[in-house]
This record gives structure tokens, sequence and C-alpha cells, in this order.
């Protein structure tokens, strides 16, 4: 090892202890699966160290000219890579493409969500054996998508093609929205549950847990706190549709939720017939990775917990967000409480190969994008941010539009690398015993 190595490998092994050494002192197997999965590729090892990217963006990665105090205070996703884009069903009916997973929402520098999806990409398009002219491409053209549309929402949104709909998509996108059509509610009622005698309960399978009745009753009553938080249009519920049927306790292994509790709640539905019955879950949410780097008392007493921060936020950056999502508190933990919806399908990258199949897709990632850091302004519910974040990322970026696209550019390719060479590092740390709780 160069002295070089040594030192990475050392601020690797601080940024993780740093963010996970608690959660790992909890639950070590549940970590030692998450890390596993981290080790499978650059990919998966760069979705699971978010708090590592933000520890560079406040180090080697730090200059960045098109920050202000406005644009250094918007609402960003914090997690913003290729894979956290998906179908959801809105509020008002329509099937909708855009942005998800908003649990390391926070507010901060514009940028830090663009460079995060631009180095994305460039793990993405080094996994599918494309050049590094191509990949520059495919992120230049998500930076031009993300300015074009920002633009024209900052002139009034004349000319801002809008979300991404069954009304507006093509090619890949419309492909999975038009899946997501296809799911039932029935469908997944069936994969999570089975009825006996004339009654729907939760399956037990793995990862699913029955509870004791001290441990209901707690999840029932923070259940009745989150009612009161729903917005007044799903609040205005008939009372058999907050009936709650089941509890059970799901215990998270994906990559984003090692060692996190999960409550899942079967509710009646609008009707007694079985088939309307609702899945919500309850889960513990945590400190956002970026919030680490961002010292920003306003933001920091803005929210009441972690469950409340993750609520708003998911509403502030999601247009028509799902009416059941709200927030509560457990055992004095902040919870973010939701439907699983029948209607979300993700994008499966594994089908998206060719480089001007995957340049549509991402150019129409950029509109996404820039849509999200639209809503959650001046215009929207809450006070948090207070002036058009549209109107001043176009006012800090037009002045140099060519250098901002190139920047991002050299970025991906830049941190891509980086990405690469930790990812390796990470394998040897952990193999060898070095890293917390391996």
């Amino acid at each position: 090892m160069t002295e070089s190595v040594d030192r990475r490998s050392a601020f690797i092994i601080d940024v993780l202890t740093e963010e996970f050494g608690t959660s790992i002192a909890r639950d070590p197997a549940a970590f030692r699966r998450k890390f596993r999965k981290m080790a499978a590729s650059p990919f998966a090892f760069y979705r699971g160290s978010a708090s590592l990217f933000y520890a560079d963006q406040r180090g080697d990665f730090a200059d960045d000219r098109f920050l202000d105090d406005r644009t250094s205070r918007v609402w960003i996703h914090g997690d913003l890579h290729a894979e956290n884009f998906g179908t959801y069903m809105s509020g008002s009916g329509q099937l909708v493409f855009n942005v998800n997973d908003f649990d390391e929402a926070y507010v901060g520098p514009f940028s830090w969500d663009l460079k995060r999806f631009a180095a994305s990409v460039a793990l993405l398009g080094y996994a599918k054996a494309l050049s590094d002219q191509v990949i520059g491409d495919l992120v230049a053209g998500f930076a031009r998508s993300y300015l074009t549309e920002l633009r024209a929402i900052a002139a009034g949104g004349d000319d801002a093609i809008g979300s991404i709909t069954l009304d507006n998509a093509d090619g890949v996108l419309r492909r999975v929205l038009q899946q997501a059509r296809l799911n039932t509610r029935v469908d997944l009622l069936a994969t999570q549950t089975s009825i006996d005698n004339y009654e729907r309960r939760f399956s037990l399978r793995d990862g699913v847990f029955e509870i004791d009745r001290a441990v209901r009753d707690e999840v029932c009553g923070a259940f009745q706190e989150y009612l009161g938080t729903l917005p007044q249009a799903t609040a205005r519920l008939r009372p058999v549709e907050a009936r709650i049927k089941d509890v059970v306790l799901r215990k998270g292994v994906g990559i984003g939720s090692a060692g996190l509790p999960s409550y899942n709640l079967l509710l009646e539905g609008h009707t007694q017939a079985l088939e309307n019955d609702v899945v919500i879950y309850m889960k513990q949410a945590q400190v956002p990775a970026v919030a680490r780097y961002i010292d920003d008392e306003g933001v920091r007493s803005y929210f009441q917990h972690q469950g409340h921060r993750t609520a708003e936020s998911q509403r502030a950056l999601q247009a028509h967000a799902d009416p059941w999502l709200g927030f509560t508190e457990l055992d004095g933990v902040g919870q973010l409480v939701a439907e699983v919806s029948p209607y979300a399908a993700d994008l499966d990258w594994a089908d998206v190969n060719e480089p001007e199949e995957l340049a549509g897709v991402i150019t129409d990632l950029g509109r996404a994008v820039a849509r999200m850091h639209s809503v959650a302004d001046d215009e929207s519910s809450h006070d948090l941010v207070d002036y058009s974040t549209e109107e001043a990322i176009v006012a800090a970026v037009d002045a140099d539009a060519d250098g901002f696209v190139g920047y991002l550019v050299d970025f991906a390719h830049a941190y891509g690398l980086r990405a690469r060479e930790d990812h390796q590092l990470f394998v040897d740390l952990f193999r060898n015993g070095r890293l917390p709780g391996s």
C-alpha cells in the first residue's frame, strides 16, 4: 500500500464509522449483510456510501463556483443516483415517473444532487463498458435537459414539458409506466397477506415477524397520532378506512435500511370488500447523510424529528405526493408513514444498454430533477425555502452555462474513478476485518 492509499482507507473507515457506528453496534449482522451488498459492485458501494460522497464535497471536491447564498440553500433529494427513480400514483390518480425514496432529503447545495447523479451515470456507463466520450455525452445531455426545463419553469412554465406521465412519455419510461398500470391492489395483497375465516391477515415469511400485544398497542397508538398529520383531503376518511386489521414487524435488509425496524399495518379499505384493503408502513427515520456536512441551524430546527423531516421533504419535492404520507413517533423516535403502493415500478437499467436509449432516458431524468428542485420553494406550502429556487439556480448557472455542463462532466469522470477505487479499498477493508462490525 502507498501512503495515499493508507490515508484514503483510514478516511473511509472514519466516515463509515461516524455514519453507521451506532447502528452497527445495535445490529452488526444486518450491517454485515449491508456491507456484502455494497461489496458487490462499485455502483452498489456508491449507493450505500452517501456519507463518503458528502464528506468529499467538503474536501477534495469542494470547489463549486455555481454556489451562492441561495443556490446553497435548496431543498435537495440528498441521494440522487440513477436507481432512485420510479413510478407512483399521484394524489390526483395519475401515474407519474419521477424521483423516489426521499429518506435522505434535506436543504443544501443544489449542485450536490446533480453531481451525485452525474457520478452515478459514470459508474453505470462504466459497468456497461461505455467509453468516456459516451459517458460524458450522457452527463452533458442530463445537464442541458435540467437547465432547459428549469429555464422554462423560471420563465413561467409555458414551455416546460412537465411531469413524466403516460401523456408525454415514450420509449423506456413509457414502458415502465405501462407496466405499473397493469399492477393491482389485489396482486400486492396476494403477495403479503392471506385470508382465513373470511378475514385478511399478513402472511409470515422471511423478514416478517409477529409482535406481542404491548408492541402492537404502541404501534396502534403511534398510528392514531399519525392520522393527525395527514393532508386535509386524506384526513376526511370514512371510519372504515382507519381500522387496523393486523400489524407485523419487518426487518430491513436492503442497502439503505440495514437493521432498521419497520412495521406494516393492514387497514380496512374504503369498503368492507377485502380487495380494497390498504397496506401502510411505519419505519424509523434516520439523520440524512448530507445533514452532517451542512451547518444551518434554521434547517435543523425546522423539523420536529427525522420522520417529520422525511415526510415534509417528500411533500415539498414530489408534486401530488402519496395521500397516505405522514409521520409519527414510536418510543420517542421519529417515524415515516406511507402506503406500500401497488403502483410502484422501478426503472431496470439492465434493460437499457445502447447509448441512444440511455441518452433518451437520462435526458428525461434531467427534466424530472429540474421539476423536483423547482417545486420546493416560495410557491409551496412550507416557508423553509422562501424564494424561487428555479430563478436562483438559473441566475447562477446561466452566466456560464457551457462551463456548468463541462463542470458536471468533469466531475462525473473524476468521481466515478474515485468511487471505483474506493470500492476496491472498501472490499479489502471489509474482507480483512478492518471495518466496524466486520
